[in-house]
């Protein structure tokens, strides 16, 4: 019996109003994001000299900032937010000289996910690698335990993180055809941010300047991998083959609506509205309120979670493709006696 959703294609090209880019509020939301973010960034600079706590813990604030200025990155990235390309593209590289995630190299890698989300033949590109329970099943046990390594809270919300932002985003890994050209970008990319280092190094007092923007970094990455974890990796996901999948499917059953108190909402660009954005990404996150309140039927087929009970996706390791849900290590030693025993 088939899993995916039915939904009129009527229905969807609906939300094809939303997409409908609003200067105005654009340019308020740079605004409201850079300079927050520049005035916090200076405090914290100054904050240093008199209590490093308080440095890390202004950098904890100004980190949800700097998602607020990822954000219209990803939906420039998207080829929304903005009206004219150029300043799409002027704005989206500006943005990943703070967030230092490289402006069309990651819109590539992230294209891809949003094409394949779910799609069990291709998760090693913009997504988190899962396993399904036959495959873990099949390894041997270095193979697991590396698998329990790569998938521990330490390496998946920490370590992880900062391998992305540091090493992964910096050197051009995808050995793809249709990666040729943007490789070339995150040369250029590269050398801007070094330049902008070393200036900054030498205007400034290079060990101040290394903590204090390391202090709005790593809460940075950290907070990005939580929401793209809690985004994709919930129970009652969605992950088929080829052959069976399917991309409205993908886009409300495998991803969730997570509902966060309205500040963080804000500070995070609506991203937890994440199936109405992986069913339409041209909808700019401003207009994304707008389109979840009119469209109530974007929720029936959605995983809607808050904040406390996402904290429980953390234990979810491996795609069980009988039940078709996310399961912990201990559901499948559960799993695998009961099929020792039979």
């Amino acid at each position: 019996m088939s899993l995916n959703v039915e939904i009129p294609n009527k229905l969807v090209s609906s939300l094809s109003k939303y997409t409908k880019p609003k200067t105005g509020v654009a340019i308020r939301q740079i605004f409201n994001s850079f300079l927050p973010f520049v005035a916090l960034w200076i405090l914290m600079y100054i904050s240093y000299d008199y209590s490093v706590f308080l440095t890390f813990g202004l950098g904890l604030i100004n980190a949800f900032f700097l998602v607020r200025i990822f954000i219209i990155q990803h939906d420039c990235g998207h080829r929304s937010f903005l009206k004219s390309n150029t300043a799409r593209n002027i704005v989206g590289f500006c943005c990943s000289m703070v967030s230092m995630i490289p402006y069309k190299y990651w819109a590539k890698s992230h294209h891809i996910h949003h094409a394949n989300n779910g799609m069990l033949e291709l998760r090693d590109i913009g997504d988190i690698n899962t396993l399904t329970v036959a495959e873990y099943t099949s390894l041997t046990k270095w193979e697991r335990f590396k698998y329990k390594v790569y998938r521990s809270p330490l390496v998946m919300f920490v370590l992880g993180p900062l391998y992305y932002i540091l090493i992964h985003n910096r050197l051009p890994l995808i050995n793809l055809v249709q990666f040729k050209k943007v490789k070339k970008t995150l040369i250029w990319n590269n050398l801007a941010l070094v330049t902008i280092f070393i200036v900054l190094s030498l205007t400034l007092n290079w060990w101040k300047f290394f903590v204090t923007h390391a202090a709005v970094m790593v809460p940075f990455a950290i907070i990005a991998i939580w929401f793209f974890y809690v985004q994709h990796q919930h129970e009652e996901a969605y992950k088929a083959w080829k052959d069976k999948w399917d991309y409205v499917t993908s886009a409300l059953r495998g991803s969730t609506y997570y509902k966060v108190p309205r500040v963080f909402n804000w500070l995070t660009g609506n991203i937890g509205i994440h199936h109405i954005h992986h069913l339409n990404p041209a909808i700019p996150n401003y207009n994304l309120k707008q389109c979840i309140n009119e469209n109530p039927w974007l929720n029936r087929y959605t995983t809607v979670i808050g904040f406390w009970e996402s904290l429980k996706l953390a234990s979810h390791k491996l795609w069980d493709e009988k039940s078709n849900r996310m399961i912990t290590f201990k559901e499948f030693r559960i799993i695998e006696q009961m099929g020792t025993t039979a």
